[in-house]
C-alpha cells in the first residue's frame, strides 16, 4: 500500500484537484491507498487572518468569512457533477461553516483569540478540503484524523503522543483494502487529555502522512505538491537549478532545515527509521520521476546535492572574557532561548571559548537580545561579559552533501569562490559528519552567492560568464557577433553560457540578469536607459552579479575610468581601450594591484596588436624568469597601411583618406598620425616587460609637424595634402636605395623611443604587408636570435577575436 499526500496548490484549483483525482484513481485500481489532503490552497493563511481581524473587531471579517464560503461552494459546483452527491456535500460543507462562523462571531464579541480557539479555527482548512477530496474521488472515504492522531502537552507546546497514535491508527486501518480510498485531513489532531483540537504546526499534513505510513509500513509516501521535486538550488533564483533525482534521508533532511520547503522537516523521521522512501512528485506534471529520498545512494559520485538558504538571519554573539574555560555558559545559553521558544538553527563557537555565536530567525531576535541580556545581567555588569551584539540584514547559506566527507578541499573550495566574488564569510559551522557546511552573509549577496556557489559545485547544467559590453561599434558590434554565432556550440561543447546582461552604445544602455537576446539587441538598446556613465556604473555594480565581465570596446578615456570601481566590486574588466593601462604608471599599477587583490582579471591583450598574443608572451617569459631586454616593433597597422600603400600614383594624403575608410585607423587619423596610439602601445609593453615608464618618457621623432594636429578635422584634412610634394621627393629617393620606411617603437633597458625610420630589404620589417604588425624581443634567452610575433594588428574582426580570447581566458579559469 502507498500513502499519498495533497499539498494546498494540489487541493487549490479545479484544474489540480481534477488532476489529483485522476493521480489517485489510477493507482487506487492495484493497491489500497491512504490519501491525507491539506487545506485549499491560502485558506490557512486566510482563516489565520479573519480571526485576527475578529479579534480586532474589525467586522470586515464577514467579507473574508463569505469569500472563503464562496470559494468552497465554487469547487464544488465545477467537480461534482453527481446531483445527489452534489447536495450532500454541500450540507455537510456548510454544516461546517456554520459552526465556524459561530467562532469567528464570538471571537469578535469578546475579542479574545485563545490559542485553544485557534488551533479550532484552522482545523477547518482540512476539514472542508478532505470532504471535497472523499466526495470527489471514486470510492473514497473520509477519515476523522482527529480519532487517530493525538498530541500531548509539553513545555507549553502540543507534541505527537507517538505510542497512543500508533496503536489508534493500527485499529482504525485494520480492515485497509483496495475497494476504498481512505481520505485523511493532515495538520489536525486531538489532546489526548482534553479532547480538544489540536495540530502539528505548519507543514503538519506532511507529518500526519508520514506518521500513518510508517504505522502501516507503507511501500513508499508520496508528497505531491507544485514542483517536480527537491531542487539544486531555488529556481527562482539560480535559473539554471534542476531536479536532484535522488536524496539520502539526511540530505533531505539538512536541506529542509535550511530553507527547501518541499517538505515539512519532522516528515522524514518516522518513515526514516522505518526505510520507507519519500517520492516527491508534482501534481501539475505527474510524468515527472520527482525526487526519490531514501536510505542509501547508489553510485552517487556528486559531493554537493544541494544548496539552501534562509533570509532574515540575525548573528547574535555572546562574547567575553568570562567564558574562557568556563563550563556551562553555552547551556544557559541555549536553556534560556529554549525557554522563550526560540529555535537557533546555527551555532558557530571560537575555539578560544571567547565567543558564541548564534543563527536566528530576524523575528526573533529581539526576544532573544532581551532574554540573553537579562541572563547574563550579572556578568555585564561587572564588564566580566559584554551585552549582546547583534548584526541582522543577513542570510545563511547550506551546502548540503553526504559525499563531502570523502571528497577533500570542499571548504577550500567553498571560501575561495566565494572571496573571489567579494563575498565575506561572517560565520560559517560545519558538524564533524560533514553532510552540511553552513555559513552566514551580508544578505544583499545572497542572490550572488547562490549563483556562483551553483556554478562553482557542478551543480548546474553549465559554466555561467556574464558580459556587460560597452561600445559596439566595429570591434564591439562584431565581437557581439561573435559571441551570438558562438554561443550554442559553447553550450554544447563546452558546458559554457556567455550571457550577455548588458550592451551600451553612445546613446543608451541595457541590462539584464537573465540576459539581452542578441538576435534582437539593437530594438532592445533603443529601448534602454539614456547613456549616462556614472548611472551605468552604479546599475551594473548594484546588479551585483556572478561571475561578471565588464568588456570596454571604446576608445573613451571617461569609460577607462569606470574600470578600478568594477575590480573593486569583484567584476573582471577586458579592455580593447588603451587608455587605462597606458595612463600614469600608479593608476595602471593599481589596477592591477586591486584585480590580484580580490581575485579577478584585468585583461588587455588587444591593446597591442589586436589579437597576436604579444602582452601574453610577454607576461609568460617574465614569469619563467626571463628578462626582457629590447622590444623592436611596428606597432600601428594604421601607419604600416600608409607607408606600404604610399607610391607614385598614390600621395600621402590620399593614403591617410584610404586607412580611415577601411577602418585601420581611429576615427580622427591624427592620433595614428601623432604617434600618441604607438606611444601608448609602446608604454604597455615596457611596463608589462617590467619597466617603469609614462607616456612623457617617450622620445618621439614624428614626421607630420605639429601645426598640423592643431585646429579641427576639417583644416586638418584641406592642409594634408601640403605634404605630399615632400613625402614624394624623399620616397623616390628611399626606393632608389632599397629601402621602405617603418614607423617603429623601440625599448632598450627601460630608454624608448618612437620614430619613422629608413628600413633596408635584409631587416625583418622590410616585407611586413598591409597593416600588419611585427614585435621582436630580445631577451636574456633569446639573445643571439630574438623571439617575432607577427601578423594582422589591425581590423575589427581579428581585434573582436582577441577580446573574445580574453573573455574565454577568464571563463576558463
Amino acid at each position: 500500500m502507498k500513502v499519498m499526500k495533497f499539498g494546498g496548490t494540489s487541493v487549490g484549483s479545479v484544474k489540480s484537484i481534477l488532476s489529483l483525482k485522476k493521480i489517485v484513481e489510477t493507482e487506487a485500481r492495484t493497491q489500497p491507498v491512504v490519501v491525507v489532503v491539506s487545506a485549499l490552497d491560502g485558506i490557512t493563511d486566510k482563516l489565520i487572518a479573519t480571526s485576527k481581524m475578529a479579534k480586532q473587531g474589525d467586522e470586515h471579517y464577514r467579507e473574508e468569512f463569505d469569500a472563503m464560503v464562496t470559494r468552497h461552494h465554487q469547487m464544488i459546483e465545477a467537480i461534482i457533477s453527481d446531483d445527489k452527491k452534489r447536495i450532500d456535500l454541500f450540507n455537510n460543507v456548510d454544516q461546517l461553516f456554520d459552526q465556524l462562523k459561530s467562532i469567528f462571531y464570538g471571537v469578535y464579541l469578546i475579542h479574545d483569540l485563545s490559542k485553544k480557539t485557534e488551533d479550532t479555527i484552522v482545523s477547518y482548512g482540512e476539514r472542508l478540503s478532505s470532504h471535497i477530496v472523499a466526495a470527489m474521488i471514486k470510492n473514497g472515504v473520509r477519515m476523522n484524523s482527529r480519532d487517530f492522531i493525538r498530541t500531548e502537552k509539553k513545555q507549553g507546546k502540543h507534541v505527537l503522543d507517538t505510542e497512543l497514535t500508533t496503536q489508534l491508527v493500527k485499529e482504525t486501518f485494520k480492515d485497509l483494502n483496495d475497494k476504498t480510498v481512505y481520505v485523511v485531513p493532515g495538520f489536525i489532531a486531538r489532546d489526548r487529555d482534553s479532547h480538544e483540537t489540536t495540530n502539528l504546526g505548519r507543514g503538519g499534513s506532511d507529518y500526519t502522512a508520514s506518521i500513518i505510513a510508517a504505522v502501516l509500513n507503507a511501500d513508499v509516501l508520496e508528497i505531491w505538491t507544485d514542483v517536480d521535486g527537491f531542487m539544486t538550488a531555488d529556481p527562482k533564483v539560480i535559473k539554471s537549478a534542476y531536479t536532484i533525482n535522488e536524496l539520502s534521508y539526511v540530505e533531505a533532511m539538512e536541506l529542509c532545515n535550511f530553507g527547501a520547503k518541499v517538505i515539512y522537516p519532522p516528515t522524514i523521521y518516522p518513515v526514516c527509521i522505518k526505510n520507507i522512501p519519500i517520492k516527491v512528485k508534482n501534481t501539475f506534471n505527474p510524468e515527472h520521476p520527482g525526487t526519490l529520498i531514501k536510505d542509501h545512494i547508489e553510485n552517487d559520485q556528486k559531493p554537493i546535492k544541494g544548496i539552501s538558504s534562509i533570509k532574515g538571519t540575525t548573528l547574535i554573539t555572546v562574547t567575553g572574557l568570562s567564558m574562557v574555560g568556563v563550563i556551562g555558559v553555552n547551556r544557559r545559553i541555549f536553556t534560556t532561548l529554549a525557554n522563550k521558544g526560540i529555535s537557533v538553527f546555527m551555532v558557530s563557537q571560537a575555539s578560544s571559548e571567547n565567543s558564541t555565536s548564534i543563527g536566528v530567525r530576524d523575528e526573533d531576535a529581539d526576544a532573544a537580545v532581551e532574554v540573553l541580556n537579562a541572563e547574563f545581567a550579572k556578568e555585564i555588569e561587572t564588564g566580566a561579559m559584554f551585552p549582546m551584539q547583534v548584526e541582522s540584514g543577513l542570510a545563511t547559506i547550506a551546502i548540503v552533501g553526504e559525499n563531502m566527507k570523502q571528497t577533500p578541499g570542499i571548504a577550500g573550495k567553498l571560501f575561495g569562490t566565494l572571496g573571489r566574488s567579494g563575498i565575506s564569510v561572517i560565520a560559517c559551522a560545519q558538524g564533524a559528519s560533514e553532510t552540511n557546511i553552513s555559513f552566514v552573509v551580508d544578505g544583499k549577496f545572497l542572490r550572488k552567492s547562490l549563483n556562483v556557489l551553483h556554478d562553482s559545485f557542478f551543480l548546474s547544467e553549465y559554466k555561467v560568464l556574464n558580459i556587460f559590453i560597452c561600445g559596439i561599434g566595429t570591434v564591439g558590434g562584431m565581437l557581439l557577433e561573435q559571441i551570438r554565432t558562438q554561443q550554442q556550440f559553447l553550450m554544447q561543447s563546452r558546458r559554457l553560457k556567455l550571457n550577455v546582461v548588458g550592451i551600451s552604445d553612445v546613446d543608451n544602455f541595457v541590462l539584464d540578469r537573465d540576459g539581452i537576446d542578441l538576435d534582437n539587441y539593437e530594438k532592445i538598446l533603443r529601448a534602454g536607459y539614456p547613456a549616462n556613465t556614472d548611472h551605468m556604473r552604479d546599475e551594473i555594480v548594484k546588479m551585483n552579479i556572478f561571475n561578471s565581465v565588464f568588456v570596454d570596446c571604446t576608445a573613451s578615456k571617461q569609460i577607462a575610468t569606470l574600470y578600478q570601481t568594477f575590480l573593486e566590486h569583484n567584476i573582471s574588466v577586458v579592455a580593447a581601450n588603451k587608455i587605462a593601462a597606458s595612463s600614469d604608471y600608479d593608476s595602471y599599477l593599481k589596477l592591477k594591484q586591486t584585480a590580484r587583490d580580490r581575485g579577478v582579471w584585468f585583461r588587455y591583450e588587444t591593446n597591442v596588436g589586436a589579437g597576436l598574443p604579444i602582452i601574453g608572451t610577454i607576461n609568460d617569459l617574465c614569469n619563467s624568469g626571463d628578462k626582457i631586454l629590447k622590444i623592436e616593433a611596428i606597432l600601428s597597422g594604421t601607419l604600416n597601411f600608409i607607408f606600404n600603400e604610399i607610391a607614385a600614383d598614390v600621395p600621402f594624403s590620399e593614403t591617410v583618406r584610404r586607412a580611415k575608410e577601411q577602418r585601420y585607423s581611429e576615427p580622427d587619423p591624427r592620433i595614428d598620425l601623432s604617434g600618441t596610439d604607438v606611444i601608448r602601445k609602446l608604454v604597455i609593453l615596457t611596463r608589462e616587460a617590467g619597466y617603469k615608464v609614462e607616456q612623457e618618457d617617450v622620445e618621439k621623432h614624428l614626421f607630420v609637424p605639429d601645426s598640423y594636429f592643431e585646429g579641427s578635422i576639417d583644416d586638418f584634412w584641406k592642409r594634408l595634402p601640403e605634404l605630399d610634394a615632400d613625402f614624394e621627393a624623399r620616397r623616390k629617393v628611399l626606393e632608389a636605395e632599397g629601402k621602405r620606411w617603418r614607423f617603429v617603437a623601440t625599448m632598450e633597458n627601460g630608454k624608448t623611443n618612437v620614430a619613422l625610420k629608413e628600413v633596408p630589404q635584409s631587416h625583418p620589417f622590410y616585407p611586413l604587408e598591409g597593416s600588419n604588425n611585427i614585435v621582436l624581443l630580445t631577451t636574456e634567452r633569446y639573445k643571439e636570435y630574438p623571439m617575432l610575433i607577427q601578423g594582422y594588428g589591425a581590423g575589427a574582426a581579428v581585434t573582436a577575436a582577441g577580446v573574445f580570447a580574453n573573455i574565454m581566458s577568464i571563463a576558463n579559469i
